[in-house]
């Protein structure tokens, strides 16, 4: 029997995505601060402390806290919206992704009951999801995993969705297929991949690759899921273009004014 709300949905947008959840009578909607969108009339707001499932409402007033205290660590809120349809007919909600990329539909009930999420991924969920963290068990993992560290997990038996940036794809791993991948480039995984980093190795990659000193080593079987733009891939490229005296296009030098800045792109 399932324990968490069964909501249909469509994905629309291209760059900037949004997902449309459609509401029976009756069925709840969960969603972190700030990505609602719009709603029809007749579907009821309401502030909740933590994500509403079923195993934090079972818990006491300590569970709830612990809880709460988890969420902070993978820069979640404590407080999370809930969208009820009161009316007596469908009704819509929708949320919108915080910044370029895809919005990523996961059928918990199919993936075996848990993902694993980079952190500040989850969107939305039915009610009765769960959203806590999930800690990396390997040293190497802890120090050196950057946003591999401290995941997100996402249990139960209903929908949820995450966002990751730019262009998102699945990769299915056989039983012991290894991947090597940048791990910001990690949106997530399900329960039974084997998760580690791995140290690039030699001089010259340390110090001149640019790529970082460290790759995540993902083994099958499972799933994963590969964002092309990091966030914080992003907004470092828009800082060191806000913070750099760059030449425009009008000067007199114009482009070749930003060759001899060292950004002849």
């Amino acid at each position: 029997m399932l324990t968490n709300h069964e909501i249909d949905y469509k994905i629309l947008g291209e760059e900037m995505q949004y997902v449309e959840v459609e509401l029976d009578p009756g069925e709840t909607a969960i969603a972190e601060s700030g990505s609602f969108m719009m709603m029809d009339e007749g579907i009821q707001m309401q502030t909740i402390f933590g994500d509403g499932s079923q195993r934090q409402n079972n818990g006491g007033l300590f569970d709830k806290l612990l809880g709460a205290g988890k969420r902070l660590l993978v820069g979640e809120s404590l407080f999370m919206t809930a969208f009820t349809n009161a009316s007596n007919g469908k009704k819509q909600v929708s949320f919108a992704s915080p910044y370029p990329g895809k919005i990523i539909p996961l059928d918990l009930l199919e993936l075996g009951g848990k993902v694993i999420c980079q952190k500040d991924a989850f969107l939305c969920a039915a009610r009765g999801v769960s959203i806590g963290i999930d800690f990396q068990r390997r040293l190497g993992t802890g120090i050196f995993g950057g946003e591999g560290f401290i995941m997100e997990k996402l249990e139960g038996d209903g929908m949820a969705f995450v966002h990751a940036g730019g262009h998102v794809f699945k990769r299915d791993l056989a039983q012991g297929e290894t991947i090597k991948i940048d791990t910001g480039c990690l949106v997530a995984l399900t329960q039974h991949v084997n998760y580690d980093i791995q140290f690039v190795g030699g001089i010259r990659n340390t110090i001149f690759g640019g790529e970082g000193l460290f790759f995540a080593t993902l083994r099958g079987p499972g799933a994963v899921w590969i964002q092309t733009l990091p966030i914080s891939r992003l907004t470092s490229r828009i800082l060191s273009y806000g913070t750099t005296n760059r030449k425009e296009e009008g000067s007199i030098l114009g482009g070749l004014g930003n060759m001899l800045d060292g950004d002849g792109y």
